[in-house]
This record gives structure tokens, C-alpha cells and sequence, in this order.
């Protein structure tokens, strides 16, 4: 990896492109890559795919690393191998500690399998078995898939989702005349990324059809709005997909399901709420709420991206209003229950939902920096 990224010291290059230079699978490229820049070995930019570049080390350490040559072997086959091949709990669990995501956000792993969240998808990764995350809104599925796979292509579906949105469709260009561009998905293919359909459930099943051909052994599509051009995928090409079993509208079919041989179930840690800080009242509420959810009685309970919430607004608007703005987010038809949960909880005679009062004075209001007053704009007149 140092040597390639040396020989090329002019270029970035991605983890796709190096996965095909080096002969090895995606998730060793992207370790070994992401090992070198935690080692100030190489250097990580990109807004979206990552690209990696050499920096004033990489010639240093390529002098003391083993490089097969491309071609040695293939790299696939041998991943889904030694996969099977070698039990989990015999090998050292990778990407331990917290993960910083494309946007900047901390991805903080949980044990899946004995092993941490982000190595078991790796690992499911280099055997190609695709992956559905199901679980309530809010509870890290997208941000699992993030802190996992750095080269990630999403799809954000929904009923309007079409197969032009997945394979792509004719656009106008500035000439006046019509050019094809490719979707998420056949860049996925041919450039060997992960691929996130999101909401998959919520995606007609003639549209999440096309995706198909391209998940079994066939590992291509034809393109029948443009020629009829196949796409064959590239080492490293992978789906995950996402479903919200509780949202309106969302349909786990046989034809889906059959497609993903493990489907994880993800939910709320609520140690990790409290590991991060947030107060413990309200995870206690959290908790509690989840519960009834289990057994039916409620419909929603707060979980992980509603309780980041409270922190922030706890920390900019105080703990009333973030205990206010916790119920008010809540379904109308649970919020009565949340709203007695979290009254016992704070030990509060009454929370209801954050709501607009009377109108200030025009002495109470904090005028923005370098603005007047219209009282001053009156006298200056």
C-alpha cells in the first residue's frame, strides 16, 4: 500500500482503485490505508469517497512493508476462505475504539458477534454477503454503514424512488442535448463501493427488482435505457440495506429478504447514552419507554439520535425547554405517556410540548451583533 501511494505520490487515489492495483480485497485495502494515515504515513482527503495520498513518510514506511505483487491471488475467494475458515473469537477484533465518519460525526462501536460492529461488517464485506439492518428510526443504522465502509454510495428511498434513481437516467446538458448519467448503483458496481439502500422497504419491488442481478452470481445489470449496456461489478462492489419495520408504507418482502442472508437487529444502546453524558433522567425515561414499547403499549420511546438531541438542546436552551422539546417530538398519540414518564422522572410538576409564549418587551429582546434597535433606526430618521 506505502509503495503504491509513493510510485504515485502525484495522485489521490481511492480505496476502489487500489483494491484492483494491489490484488486484495476492499476491507484489507481500506485498513491498511486507514492504518497508515492514523500513523501520519499518508495523507486522507475527499468530501465524499476517500482518497488517500502519499505525504513526506510514505517512501519511509513502503521500505519496511511486504508487498504481493497484483495478481498473486484472488482476492475474493481467499476473503470468503478465510472467513469461514477461522472462528471469530480466534482473531484480533479491529476498530475498537470510536470511528470519525465522512461528515465529521464520531461513530462510537458495539459487539456484534463478538467483535465490534464495524470489523463484523468488514468481514461480511470481503465474503459478499450482504447485510439488512433493521430497527427504529434514530438507533445508528446509517451511521454504522458509514463508520464501516469510508468509499459508502447511499440511496435514500422512498415511494418515489425510481430505477432511474438506482441505474440512471438521460439529463439535459448545457449543449441543449441529452446525455446518460449514471446512478448510485452502477457507480457502485464499477468502481467496487459499498452501496446503501436506505429505506429499502419503502421502495417498490418492481424498482429494488433491478438491484438484483447485480447481489447474486451474476454480479451485473443491463442497463435497458441506454443500449441495453451491461454492467459488470468490480471486486469490492457490496449492498447493505435498511429497513424501519415501524414506519408507514414499509413492506419487508420474501423477494428482499431472501436477498440478504444476515439481517441485524439494531437498537438503542443505552449504556452508550450514558456513557456519552447524557443525563441520566432522561435515559432512565428512555428505557422505560422502550419497554412499553416491547410489550405494546406505546408506539414510539426515544432513542439514540432523539437523546443526542436533548443534549444539545439541553446545553443551549437548558434543561426545561429540552425536557419540553422531548415531548413535543413525541407521536400525538404517545405524547400523553411520555410526558407523565418524563414529569416522574425530572421529579417536575408538569412538562408540556416547547410552545411559543406572550410577546417579550422590546427591552427584553437581545438585539443580533451589529444590529440597531428600531427605536434608534426612529431617532436617527
Amino acid at each position: 500500500m506505502a509503495q503504491l501511494l509513493a510510485d504515485r505520490s502525484a495522485d489521490a487515489l481511492t480505496i476502489g482503485h487500489m483494491a484492483r492495483q494491489l490484488g486484495h480485497s476492499h476491507g484489507a485495502v481500506r485498513n491498511a490505508a486507514l492504518t497508515l494515515v492514523r500513523r501520519g504515513e499518508a495523507d486522507q482527503g475527499g468530501s465524499g469517497q476517500p482518497e488517500f495520498r502519499a505525504n513526506a513518510k510514505t517512501a519511509a514506511a513502503a521500505q519496511t512493508a511486504v508487498i504481493s505483487p497484483p495478481g498473486t491471488h484472488s482476492p475474493r475467494v481467499q476473503a470468503a476462505t478465510a472467513r469461514t475458515t477461522i472462528p471469530a473469537a480466534a482473531s484480533t477484533p479491529q476498530q475498537g475504539g470510536p470511528i470519525r465518519r465522512a461528515g465529521g460525526q464520531l461513530y462510537h462501536p458495539r459487539e456484534l458477534a463478538d467483535l465490534p460492529d464495524v470489523e463484523a461488517l468488514n468481514r461480511l464485506r470481503d465474503a459478499d454477503v450482504p447485510v439488512l439492518l433493521y430497527g427504529p428510526p434514530g438507533t445508528g443504522k446509517t451511521s454504522l454503514v458509514e463508520a464501516a465502509f469510508p468509499d459508502l454510495l447511499t440511496v435514500a428511498g422512498d415511494g418515489d424512488t425510481t430505477v432511474g434513481d438506482l441505474v440512471g437516467e438521460y439529463t439535459q446538458a448545457d449543449s441543449g442535448g441529452y446525455v446518460f448519467q449514471y446512478g448510485p448503483l452502477v457507480t457502485a458496481m464499477t468502481e467496487g463501493r459499498a452501496l446503501l439502500i436506505d429505506d429499502a422497504t419503502l421502495i417498490s419491488p418492481k424498482v429494488l427488482a433491478a438491484l438484483y442481478p447485480a447481489m447474486d452470481g451474476r454480479r451485473q445489470i443491463q442497463v435497458k435505457a441506454h443500449k441495453g449496456e451491461t454492467i459488470k461489478a468490480e471486486p469490492g462492489f457490496y449492498v447493505v440495506a435498511g429497513h424501519n419495520p415501524g414506519v408507514h408504507g414499509a413492506v419487508l418482502t420474501e423477494a428482499l429478504s431472501s436477498r440478504f442472508s444476515v439481517q441485524i437487529q439494531i437498537g438503542t444502546d443505552y449504556d452508550l447514552a450514558l456513557a456519552l453524558r447524557i443525563d441520566a433522567r432522561v435515559v432512565r425515561v428512555a428505557r422505560h419507554l422502550a419497554r412499553q414499547v416491547e410489550l405494546g403499549e406505546l408506539g414510539w420511546a426515544p432513542q439514540l439520535r432523539e437523546l443526542l438531541s436533548y443534549q444539545k438542546t439541553e446545553a443551549v436552551l437548558g434543561t426545561k425547554a429540552a425536557l419540553a422539546n422531548l415531548v413535543g417530538i413525541a407521536p400525538l398519540e404517545d405524547r400523553d405517556a411520555v410526558a407523565a414518564a418524563v414529569t416522574k422522572a425530572a421529579g417536575v410538576k408538569e412538562v408540556a410540548p416547547l410552545t411559543l409564549g406572550k410577546q417579550l418587551p422590546a427591552s427584553a429582546v437581545r438585539q443580533p451583533p451589529g444590529s440597531t434597535g428600531s427605536a434608534q433606526r426612529g431617532r436617527s430618521r
